[in-house]
């Protein structure tokens, strides 16, 4: 995973830089990196955004001792990664013991803080994994009855034209990385669950 480091120096700094410990931190993949406004419309929470480019959850569990070092205990992680690991051609069950493996990692550190999951998006650069991202989306929810702050945010459905197809709008040319539209829809569906998101804390992109 030699590959990564480029982009770990660069959280690292990051990190060093801070002149506030986070209460919120959002872990995983470029999908995270490439939401600009993320730590703007979460401001409240003194967030800090640690997504990492083409970072897969086998990933953000192996480096997470590294990446997480310096921060204190937040308040609550949100994790979204998964769809990597599906295009590297892991099972969805590898899928879902990378994310339960990544848990007890937090768990050990923080303890029973909140923990967030926002589900697999529905791509069209990798709709021929649809199956896939269904089987281990099905699969991470169950983890909400084993742990009672682990909460499953499904962005999958809303994402999906009437046809039952991803919908373009939502995406950058490239089919896989989100639009502007997308994030906006994302920040509409984490705005609804106030048992993590208070609104009174959110702004508007």
């Amino acid at each position: 995973m030699f590959w990564y480091h480029q982009e770990l120096e660069r959280l690292e700094k990051e990190i060093d830089a801070l002149e506030y410990n986070p209460k919120f931190v959002f872990y995983g993949s470029s999908t995270f990196t490439q939401w600009h406004e993320l730590t703007t419309v979460f401001k409240e929470y003194n967030p800090v955004n640690l997504g990492f480019g083409g970072s897969t959850l086998a990933a953000c569990t192996w480096f997470f001792d590294r990446v997480f070092d310096k921060i204190k205990k937040p308040e609550a992680i949100v994790i979204y990664a998964g769809d990597n690991d599906l295009g590297d051609g892991r099972h969805p069950e590898e899928v879902v013991l990378f994310l339960e493996n990544l848990l007890r990692k937090i768990r050990a550190k923080y303890g029973n803080i909140p923990c967030s999951y926002i589900s697999i998006k529905p791509s069209i650069n990798r709709w021929h994994l649809s199956g896939s991202i269904r089987y281990a989306n099905s699969n991470i929810k169950e983890i909400e009855f084993k742990d009672a702050n682990f909460h499953y945010v499904s962005i999958y459905d809303e994402m999906l034209d009437e046809n039952g197809y991803p919908k373009a709008i939502y995406f950058v040319q490239d089919g896989l990385h989100l639009s502007k539209k997308g994030y906006e829809l994302w920040l509409e569906i984490l705005r609804s669950h106030t048992e993590i998101f208070p609104e009174k804390f959110l702004v508007k992109l």
